[in-house]
């Protein structure tokens, strides 16, 4: 993908995916149009981190010292990441068209990350259900890389497809998941897109009645 790395500052509204993996993937915007790259720099993945509530502060603190003192890991950290959210991106939406089988090529692109997760994660229990979590101590700069690796194939594992969306809004192309009780969400966000697209289907329907009838 080639996209324009533009500076954002994250929002609770640029979190509709309903899962952390899917929100890394809508760190692109306008997908259907000339893609935008959110993530300008490491101190920007740090803030959508933060603003996910997914990680802990400590371990937040910590990565902003170590990208302090080490600008240029920091940065490919930053650029494997992108790598993942973009492999994450095409499984997706492969799967989401129902793709038969998912093209191996994005397939080993998302394995590949998982694996160099599993190589410096440790097996921790929440409750007595094992999972496979990062460390900062382990992982250094890559952390979030991979824990969002990690959490990516839980995700594949128990996505629902049936309720995997991509929203059809103009310069949009987000990923999310429909949690409505009848399933039939269509845009990320009614208070975005969706009321975009009722803004224009009003502003057409004016029009013709602006025009009248023609000719008889």
């Amino acid at each position: 993908m080639t996209a324009t790395i533009r500076p954002h500052t994250f929002r609770p509204r640029d979190l509709v995916g309903g899962h952390v993996v899917i929100d890394l993937v809508n760190t692109v915007t306008a997908r259907d149009a000339e893609s935008v790259d959110w993530l300008d720099g490491y101190p920007r993945l740090l803030e959508w981190a933060a603003l996910t509530g997914h990680f802990a502060p400590a371990d937040l603190t910590a990565l902003r010292r170590l990208a302090e003192s080490e600008p240029d890991g920091a940065e490919r950290a930053l650029a494997r990441t992108r790598e993942l959210r973009e492999a994450l991106h095409d499984l997706l939406t492969a799967l989401i068209r129902q793709d038969a089988p998912a093209p191996a090529e994005a397939v080993e692109r998302v394995e590949t990350h998982w694996k160099h997760a599993v190589a410096r994660a440790r097996l921790t229990f929440h409750g007595t259900a094992p999972e496979l979590r990062a460390d900062v101590g382990t992982s250094g700069l890559d952390h979030l890389h991979h824990e969002l690796a990690l959490r990516a194939f839980d995700l594949l594992r128990e996505l629902p497809l049936e309720r995997t969306r991509v929203c059809p809004g103009m310069r949009c192309g987000w990923v999310f998941l429909d949690s409505s009780r009848g399933g039939r969400r269509r845009w990320c966000s009614m208070a975005t897109c969706g009321n975009s697209a009722k803004g224009r289907t009003h502003y057409r329907r004016k029009q013709a009645d602006d025009a009248g009838p023609g000719p008889q």
